[in-house]
Order: structure tokens, then C-alpha cells, then sequence
């Protein structure tokens, strides 16, 4: 029997786990107790914004006692063993999909959950959205009539395909794209229609990975399950958003939407042949206009606490748990069901083309003397190809041990350090002359950024002194700097100003910088600090968020009116700015401004955009005033409404920063580390815009 409160632990504690926790809290009968991640930094962020307590040792949570259910919520390699190791520690477990690597895993693990007699449960979240449980209420009452075939489709883009990270599960092998999206549209078909024969896989829009390798990015798998031709297609490039379920019936057909939980329903009328079109399209018009507006007042009611994708964990969790009170599972959850799906998935791999074999190993190891930290990012890539082709070798510091590197084996070694470990860094700076320091964190609270990003750089400087490394050169950020002024000129020697109400990631860099430096006059590792500003280039996104704000890929909301020139730079340039800080013997001391020549507007670059590559996106101006207004209200809301202490007021200045109003002086740079970057107008836009592979 399970217990009247069900006590909850999560396993992991990176980006899904804050929608499990927020559908916890939301779940009458169950109490989130526990976060564990062997990351001490990310499970007490949790831990503290959840107020539970907070573990870097399965065992010693398991130990505690404090829980009757965990969810497993780690890359998909390790959801076998702690799944196993839960089960038989006698914890019921929901685990995110893919639930295993293979039919096998899965069954394994099905296996011990009925012999420990505890309760295994697969996290396919969509199918617990309103709209897709009113399609399949409407498929079963036959309103479509006979349903003769179904479109699935996953049509989003997945920016680590163009722009990293590339050392990632996801992007080690191309089976492990449809591992992971898969899920989702198999789940789907085998819930309406039972067991897939899967026919054809086609693979398609491949595209190039920086250090060798090939991955496509378009799917499309034509199956039948019965009666019903089913395809699935998923299309992961710069493409416009369409997640949705299309069935067809001899009466009918149905559209579910589910990024947007919106179900669309037409018919055919029995109006005369003028009338009939009219009376189908206006019911097309009517039902899209009555699902729109249900989906935002139910968003706007809920203050967005019930988003579609806030929903659908809310439903799976719900859905789980009361099968555990009830010792009924519900089948769309249970592994039984699961166990269908991977079989699809798995049939789809089988009729993969082979892959082409890895390249052979170099016979040369390296002999570093520079270090990049962060260097498997956008501008830290290009950073140590840049240093590779000049001749250094270099070591990377990197989770992963393969990438975007491996066919520069003979100049590139990558090591693994944690980031809150001194003694750790220090030990991978032995023998290294030279650190680039490019690496940040993503942080909701102040408290956070001090001990993430700021923290993190101090110990990077203090590992540096112990390891006798000669020059730090430290990336900050222009945001860093109040570009809210058209009249005012930026240059190195512009103050950054009061930075207390300022946005979290300016605030936090500016903190850096201040505080590096102080440890560099104590007598610390010679420092050079860079300021990139908006930076362009191959491997860099389409949607970048240093010029406004984005809708998906094909609309962007500039910041202001998009009129004023704005400090473009390619990344290519960037590189080799740093290196010059790397080399000049003037550059330490310094903060350099890495700013292109005066060029282009926003509207300048995405009519170039248009011109050049024929893809003309919605762009849209704003007004930064009515922007920083309503922000306000929306702080206004998340302190009193739901009570957010981590709420911060943003000054209209910083508002205005966005729209990046001051012009910049990029002399300092030229003249002292004698940099020089693309000056030619249409060579910079050839290399931004043409070989930066922005849409596929």
C-alpha cells in the first residue's frame, strides 16, 4: 500500500527537474522531500528554491528516509542502474523518458519493479495534456469516423546541432537523436493505435559537426499500426514550430497542436455546394479562435504556472501517483506501454544506413601550454581551432571526452575539472602557461551568481597562481556597461556604474571583472580582460539574443527600434583578439572592448539576412520604456502574487542597454594589440551570414 502522503526525492537536478518539482507542489498527496546531484552546486540551487534538503550521494539520500518515490532524471545512460538501484532499495520510480537505452534495459527494468513490488513509471509527459486526452475521447467516440492514418510531427530546432554543445550524449551518435526525441511522437502513435510495424526510415538535411561527423536533421518514418498508416517526421533545423498529432477519418479530421495543448476539429456539412466551403472554414476559424483564447486565459489566470508543458507534467505525475494509491497504474504510463514504444524506436534504428567509422586516433599527443575554460562553447571553439592552426596545443577543460575536437587529436586534449574544485583546476593547469577563462553560468538569484560565476572565476585565478600560469585572459560581457545614452561614446575607460539593480548577467560579469582584478594588484596571475560584443559567425545561433527578443525562428522582437548601428563583431576576429591578449607583452593590466567597425542596425542584418539567404523573418520593433513598464508589473505580480523573494527590480536604463544606444571606440585594441578586424561590408556579411550555417 502506499503511504496517504507520498514522499518524493528527484535524481538530478538540471533543467527538467525544476517542472517536476513545480508539479509536485502542485500534486495533492505527494510532499517533494530531497533533490540528489553529484553537482553540490545545482542540487542545493534546488534545494534552496524548493526548501527541501539537498544530497550528492544517492545512498545517503536512500539512507535518510525521507523518501517513498524518486524520479530519475539524468542523462539517459544512467536511468538503467539508478533506476535498478532505486527499485530494489524498495523506492517506486518514475523516470524521464527515454526511459532506456534499448527494449532490453527496459524490461530489465520492468522486471525488478514487479519483483521488488514497487511501481515503475515512464515520464512520456504529453499525454497527459487536456487537448490530446479530448482527441483521444473524440477518437474513441468515432466523431472522425473510420481514422485511416495519423502525421505526427516534431518539427523544433535543436541547437546543439549548430551550435553546440557538441560533447553531449545527445550529439555522440545518431541514434541517440531519435533515443531522445522519440519518445514524444512514438508515444503518441502507440497509445492511439498499439504497436508500430515500422516500413522506412529516410534521413535527411545533414549537416557537418566541427570536428568531424555527420547528423541529420530531418526524420521522416513511415509505419502501420492495424489499419492505420502512420508517419512520424521530425525536423530539427531552424524551422517553424509545428508539434502536433493530425488524424484523418472517413468524418472527420482532427489537429492537436501540443507545444500549444490546442485541438482544432473539422467536419463535413451538409450545407449546398456555395454554402459548404464557407460553413468549414468559418468552423476552422471558430475553433482555432476558441482554443487561442481558452489556452491564454487559462496562462494568464494561472500567472503561466499552467503553460501547456506545466500541464502535461502535472497530468503524468498526477496520473502516477494516483495509480500507486490505487494499485492501478494507468497503462499510458506503465511500462507495459513504454516497453511499445522503445520497440518503435529500436525498429526504427534497425533500418539506419551505416555509419560512417570513426577516424583513426593520432599517433601525437599533445604538449598544451594554453588552457581554454569553456572552450567547447560558441566562441571557445573557435578560440582553439584558431590556437591550433597557429601551432599551440592546447587543453580544453570539458565534461565530455569527445566533441568538437576530434580532428585536431594531435594539438587539442581535453581533461575534466570541476569548476568548484581549486586543487582539482590547479592539477589541469600543470604545465600551462596560458588560461583563457570563457566560462559562465546561468543563475536566478544573486546569492547564486556569487557563488556560481563569481565563485567560479575566483577559484580559476587563485588554481592559476598555484600552478605558476603567466597570464589570465578572463571574457567578460558589453552588457556589463549602461549602453543606454545615444550621446555617449563607450570606451575602456567608460565606468560601468551603479550595478545593484542592473540584469543578473551584467550585474554578475561586472563582479567578476571587479574582483579578478582586485586579486591580480594583490599579487595574483597577470590578467587581461576581454569584452566581446555581439559576435557573429560559424557555429554562432540564428537566434541570438543580444539583438531582441525571439518567437521561435522565424520572428524576432528587436530591442527598440532596431535603427541605431549595433556593435557586431565575428567571432573570428574575437579569436584573434584573444590571442593577441594572450601574446602582446602590453596586454596585461588591460580591458580590451571587442567591437567591429560601425556597420550595420538590426533591420540592416536581417535584410541581409533575407537578401542573401532568401529566409525573410518577422522582424518587429519595441519600445524599451513600455518593455521596462512591463516588467515592473510582472515583478509587481512575482512578489506579491507568488511571493518570489528572488524578484529583482531592473532600472529603465537597463532596459534601454538592450537596444545597445551608445556607439562604441574600438582604438584601444587596434592600437595596442594591433587588431584588426573584418572592415569590408560584404566580407563580413559572407562570413556572418553565409558560412555561419544560420538555418541548417
Amino acid at each position: 500500500m502506499a503511504p496517504e502522503t507520498c514522499r518524493i526525492g528527484l535524481v538530478g537536478a538540471g533543467y527538467i527537474a525544476q517542472w517536476h518539482a513545480d508539479a509536485i507542489r502542485a500534486t495533492p498527496g505527494v510532499e517533494l522531500t530531497a533533490v540528489c546531484d553529484r553537482s553540490a552546486d545545482a542540487a542545493e540551487g534546488l534545494a534552496s528554491a524548493c526548501g527541501i534538503t539537498a544530497f550528492t550521494d544517492l545512498d545517503a539520500m536512500i539512507d535518510a528516509g525521507i523518501c517513498d518515490a524518486v524520479h530519475i532524471l539524468t542523462p539517459p545512460p544512467s536511468h538503467r542502474p539508478l533506476a535498478l538501484h532505486c527499485l530494489r532499495a524498495g523506492l517506486h520510480v518514475l523516470v524521464e523518458k527515454p526511459a532506456a537505452l534499448s527494449a532490453d534495459e527496459l524490461a530489465e527494468m520492468a522486471a525488478e519493479a514487479d519483483a521488488s513490488e514497487r511501481h515503475l513509471g515512464v515520464c512520456h509527459n504529453f499525454l497527459s495534456l487536456p487537448s490530446y486526452l479530448k482527441l483521444r475521447r473524440i477518437r474513441n467516440e468515432g466523431r472522425l469516423g473510420l481514422v485511416s492514418s495519423a502525421q505526427i510531427n516534431w518539427a523544433f530546432p535543436l541547437p546543439p546541432l549548430r551550435s553546440g554543445p557538441y560533447g553531449i550524449w545527445l550529439m555522440e551518435d545518431t541514434r541517440n537523436l531519435l533515443l531522445e526525441l522519440g519518445p514524444h511522437p512514438f508515444s503518441f502513435a502507440v497509445d492511439l493505435f498499439g504497436p508500430l510495424e515500422i516500413e522506412h526510415v529516410s534521413l535527411g538535411q545533414w549537416i557537418d559537426l566541427p570536428g568531424g561527423g555527420r547528423r541529420p536533421q530531418s526524420w521522416r518514418i513511415i509505419a502501420r499500426a492495424g489499419d492505420v498508416d502512420v508517419t512520424i517526421t521530425l525536423s530539427l533545423a531552424e524551422t517553424f514550430d509545428d508539434r502536433s498529432v493530425v488524424l484523418r477519418g472517413s468524418s472527420g479530421m482532427a489537429r492537436l497542436d501540443y507545444a500549444a495543448d490546442t485541438l482544432v476539429v473539422a467536419g463535413d456539412n451538409s450545407s449546398e455546394l456555395v454554402l459548404n466551403p464557407l460553413r468549414k472554414e468559418l468552423g476552422h476559424a471558430g475553433g482555432h479562435l476558441r482554443e487561442g483564447l481558452g489556452n491564454a486565459l487559462r496562462q494568464a489566470g494561472s500567472l503561466n504556472q499552467k503553460s501547456p508543458y506545466a500541464l502535461s507534467f502535472r497530468g503524468t505525475i498526477g496520473a502516477f501517483y494516483d495509480g500507486l494509491r490505487t494499485g492501478k497504474p494507468d497503462p499510458r504510463f506503465a511500462p507495459g506501454r513504454a516497453l511499445e514504444v522503445m520497440l518503435g524506436i529500436e525498429d526504427s534504428l534497425a533500418l539506419l544506413p551505416p555509419q560512417p567509422a570513426p577516424r583513426p586516433g593520432s599517433t601525437r599527443a599533445p604538449a598544451p601550454k594554453v588552457m581554454v575554460i569553456g572552450g567547447t562553447g560558441f566562441i571557445g571553439r573557435n578560440l582553439t581551432r584558431r590556437l591550433a592552426r597557429r601551432g599551440h596545443d592546447v587543453r580544453v577543460l570539458s565534461r565530455g571526452r569527445s566533441g568538437p575536437f576530434d580532428d585536431l587529436a594531435d594539438h587539442v586534449e581535453l581533461t575534466a575539472a570541476s569548476l568548484r574544485d581549486e586543487e582539482g583546476l590547479a592539477r589541469a593547469m600543470d604545465g600551462i602557461d596560458r588560461v583563457f577563462n570563457l566560462a559562465r553560468s546561468v543563475d536566478r538569484t544573486w546569492e547564486a551568481a556569487l557563488e556560481n560565476d563569481v565563485g567560479t572565476a575566483l577559484r580559476i585565478c587563485r588554481a592559476a597562481k598555484r600552478a605558476g600560469v603567466a597570464r589570465l585572459v578572463y571574457t567578460g560581457t558589453i552588457a556589463s556597461y549602461d549602453m543606454s545614452d545615444p550621446s555617449r561614446t563607450i570606451t575602456e575607460d567608460t565606468s560601468f556604474g551603479e550595478m545593484s539593480q542592473r540584469n543578473l548577467y551584467a550585474r554578475s560579469k561586472a563582479e567578476c571583472e571587479r574582483q579578478q582584478t582586485e586579486m591580480a594588484q594583490d599579487g595574483g596571475v597577470p590578467l587581461v580582460i576581454a569584452r566581446p560584443g555581439i559576435v557573429l559567425g560559424a557555429g554562432g545561433p540564428l537566434q541570438h539574443w543580444g539583438i531582441g527578443r525571439w518567437h521561435g525562428s522565424g520572428a524576432v522582437r528587436l530591442w527598440g527600434n532596431g535603427r541605431n548601428i549595433l556593435p557586431f563583431v565575428l567571432v573570428d576576429d574575437v579569436s584573434d583578439g584573444l590571442i593577441a591578449m594572450m601574446e602582446h607583452p602590453a596586454a596585461p593590466g588591460e580591458s580590451f572592448n571587442l567591437i567591429g567597425d560601425p556597420m550595420l542596425t538590426g533591420r540592416d542584418y536581417f535584410d541581409a539576412i533575407h537578401r542573401r539567404l532568401g529566409a525573410r523573418l518577422n522582424v518587429s520593433s519595441s519600445n524599451l520604456t513600455a518593455l521596462w513598464a512591463a516588467d515592473q508589473a510582472k515583478l509587481a505580480l512575482k512578489k506579491y502574487a507568488l511571493r518570489r523573494k528572488d524578484a529583482v527590480a531592473i532600472t529603465r536604463a537597463d532596459w534601454k542597454s538592450r537596444g545597445h544606444l551608445s556607439p562604441f571606440d574600438n582604438s584601444k585594441p587596434r592600437r595596442l594589440l594591433g587588431w584588426t578586424p573584418e572592415a569590408d561590408r560584404d566580407a563580413f556579411l559572407r562570413r556572418a551570414i553565409d558560412e555561419a550555417h544560420l538555418f541548417r
